[in-house]
């Protein structure tokens, strides 16, 4: 893992070899992508079993999970992994309960009545990756908020199994957080028939869920067609040290987000030349025991660094230019902080605020803004599936005193026939 002084050179220099690895998406991909997409758009259900056949091996079973197949997953899972969802998602529905935004109205003396209406979206698709990485946790994060928000219909899509079946933990967070409709189908083919809708695969007003670069370049190509959550890049992470922190608690941190992928980024910046040499020791010394150890070792040698600077301002400046996916604090007084970190996905303050207790358990939503899209983007929650509508009531006496104004910006901008749908009211 590479150690780099702040110096306003070699830093920048890392930082901007960094942004390079989630640059344009390979175009041989996008032409891969647009295909499928026109195809699904074409012939339906046709084209998304013909690609689950020619891309999972096999068509599974049945194309929608029967309800009691769902049903029996949680009647027939470990006691204890249902426990654990549940109380995870006790936890997220308290705080995305926290986000509800309500309408209002704002009656005036002269008669004029304003407001806004927020409601849920009728119907929202989830794409879930199945296989080695299928996550119930996203299943919770994604569907909670949504049914808090009002949605009112949930449709799953997630891959089969190598042998046609269903991923069970995928259906036992399914089936807890109250997702109605499961289809076994994945990749760019699922994507494409959320947003069109096919014979059987209804019609969604937005996608959300994470996904490979096929799913993501689809999710991007449909952007306008559907509502989609965010353009999800590799993960990363930045741990804020100085010499309080454990470099025990700082590298095992560094490395649950390195072994997510080989293009996650792993980055440390510290106060202090000894806590970066006890860390880089100790990521050689757990990794050994880790199972995703290959995959670790290359996202950490390609895009791991720790930096050290030379004061906590200096630090805190530096975060703020990689708006990074996760921001850990492990420093002194780490509450002092949190109103000088503007751009983070989420933010985790002292040394037991561990990155992966936001990822299971903690409340605020896993789904976050990557590749220093924290700078204007926000994690999903409530608000991401919700519209709101504006209503407006002019009495004609609100009007008769509104009407000028109206005209004049209107015929100023060139556009009398706006104009004129004022005048007309109140010629004789």
């Amino acid at each position: 893992m590479k150690k780099i002084f702040a110096n306003g050179t070699d830093e920048v220099a890392f930082l901007n070899e960094l942004k390079k690895r989630s640059g344009e998406t390979n175009k041989k991909v996008t032409e891969t992508v647009t295909a499928i997409i026109e195809d699904v758009k074409e012939n339906g259900d046709e084209a998304v079993k013909r690609y689950t056949l020619k891309f999972d091996g096999s068509l599974p079973e049945y194309y929608e999970v029967p309800r009691d197949v769902i049903n029996d997953a949680l009647n027939e899972a470990d006691e204890d992994f249902v426990n654990a969802l549940l109380d995870a998602m006790e936890n997220i529905a308290d705080f995305h309960n926290r986000q509800r935004e309500q309408g209002f109205i704002n009656p005036k003396e002269n008669g004029v009545i304003l407001g806004q209406r927020v409601r849920g979206l009728e119907r929202v698709g989830l794409y879930v990756p199945g296989g080695t990485a299928a996550y119930p946790s996203s299943v919770l994060m994604n569907a909670i908020p949504a049914k808090i928000a009002g949605v009112k219909e949930i449709v799953m899509v997630t891959p089969p199994l190598k042998d046609g079946t269903p991923n069970k933990d995928i259906l036992v967070a399914a089936a807890i957080c109250g997702v109605d409709r499961v289809f076994l189908s994945g990749g760019a083919q699922a994507i494409a028939a959320l947003a069109y809708g096919t014979e059987e695969i209804p019609k969604c007003d937005k996608i959300v869920g994470p996904g490979n670069i096929y799913v993501a370049t689809a999710k991007k190509l449909l952007y306008g067609v559907v509502d989609i959550d965010m353009i999800a890049g590799p993960s990363e992470i930045l741990v804020l040290a100085d010499k309080t922190a454990n470099p025990k608690f700082a590298a095992a941190d560094l490395m649950s987000q390195a072994e997510h992928d080989v293009l996650a980024s792993a980055i440390m910046v510290t106060t202090s030349e000894e806590l970066a040499d006890a860390t880089i020791a100790e990521i050689e010394r757990q990794k050994e025991y880790l199972s995703r150890n290959e995959i670790i070792t290359k996202s950490l040698d390609d895009y791991g660094a720790i930096i050290i600077t030379d004061c906590r301002a200096c630090a805190v400046e530096l975060a703020n230019e990689i708006a990074p996916e996760h921001l850990e604090v492990l420093m002194e007084n780490p509450m002092e902080l949190l109103g000088s970190l503007d751009n983070a996905g989420s933010i985790f303050l002292g040394h037991y605020a561990s990155e992966p207790l936001g990822d299971y358990f903690a409340g605020p939503n896993h789904v976050l803004p990557t590749s220093g899209t924290a700078r204007f983007f926000s994690p999903l929650g409530v608000a991401s599936f919700t519209k709101r509508s504006s209503y407006i009531y002019y009495t004609e006496e609100a009007l008769r005193e509104a009407k000028d104004d109206i005209i004049l910006i209107a015929e100023r901008e060139g556009l009398t026939a706006h104009a004129n749908a004022i005048k007309v009211r109140f010629e004789d």
